[in-house]
């Protein structure tokens, strides 16, 4: 892709205390970006060895606000992180215990590799990447690691592992706090209260974006889910049970035709389809696009 600037961004998002996160650190050569589940190698991290004696080797692991280009069944966009969210998911990292996670090309656990240092890069200038020659930006994340693991290290001499990828699994919206949820959902709660108040609400909206709601709702008390926030798993009962919904909340579920895109990937490997199908799926989501333009028209 020449020109990813003008792909659609989806920036991507990690809940500090939720499920989620960074599992592994990988030693790569040439990357490949999975659906959902973040294998960051075409987000190709040069690497250095700085103590040959010691075995160290340097490099850095995320890059705030880089735009990585991603296809996904004929679909081509970008996703990016934050500072924030590349600060939070480091800090997770070591939090969760996962120093010692790691892999070669994505594929095979590896021993005998050990996290030494873990840092944010706040004055690329000044912080020591710049003396390995890294092109490290503000925000970065990088590691030291120690490499006792003698075909590991061999292949790294070798240049057949170039670069740190991450893998971990990301979401597309941000987690809000418990307080900023429950601040949320009232005035929510108080704008349906109002509008059902004054003006007419709706529940005929078709069987399909009952049964999806329900399907998403079912798969979510079985399994555990991170995604969404409390608003979808709202919208996804309030469908399910066939409850009246307001013009506004109409409004909120055509809106969610722009994650379309994301309708297919499967519940256990990553956000997009079960929220989509929390909103009411296909079947939700086109209704409400029309039931929107009727009543406007009325």
């Amino acid at each position: 892709m020449d020109n990813i600037e003008e792909l659609e961004t989806i920036e991507l998002f990690v809940d500090s205390e939720g499920d989620g996160g960074i599992n592994a650190i990988s030693f790569v050569e040439f990357p490949a970006i999975e659906e959902n589940f973040i294998a960051l190698n075409e987000h190709k991290v040069e690497m250095k060895t700085v103590d040959e004696d010691k075995r160290l080797v340097v490099g850095l692991a995320l890059i705030p606000n880089k735009l990585i280009y991603r296809r996904n069944r004929g679909f081509e966009y970008n996703i990016t992180f934050s500072e924030e969210t590349v600060r939070k998911a480091s800090e997770k990292y070591l939090k969760s215990m996962k120093l010692h996670n790691t892999t070669v090309a994505h594929e095979t656990e590896v021993d005998g590799v050990f996290l030494t240092e873990s840092w944010i890069v706040e004055d690329p200038e000044k912080d020591k990447t710049a003396l390995y020659g890294l092109n490290a930006t503000k925000g970065s994340w990088a590691v030291s690691m120690r490499i006792e693991n003698d075909d590991l290290w061999n292949k790294i001499k070798d240049g057949d592992y170039l670069g740190f990828s991450i893998e971990g699994m990301f979401s597309e919206e941000e987690k809000l706090s418990n307080e900023e949820i429950d601040i949320l959902s009232e005035i929510e709660s108080l704008v349906d209260l109002y509008e059902d108040y004054d003006l007419e609400s709706y529940s005929d909206y078709p069987k399909g974006a009952r049964n999806n709601a329900k399907k998403a709702l079912a798969w979510k008390k079985e399994n555990g889910s991170s995604c969404g926030t409390s608003v979808g798993w709202t919208r996804a009962s309030q469908l399910a049970s066939g409850a009246n919904i307001s013009r506004s909340t109409i409004a909120r579920m055509a809106s969610f035709k722009r994650h379309q895109q994301h309708k297919d990937v499967p519940y256990s490997e990553g956000c997009g389809g079960i929220m989509w199908d929390a909103w009411g799926g296909s079947a939700g989501v086109n209704w409400a696009i029309s039931k929107l333009k009727q009543i406007d028209k009325k």
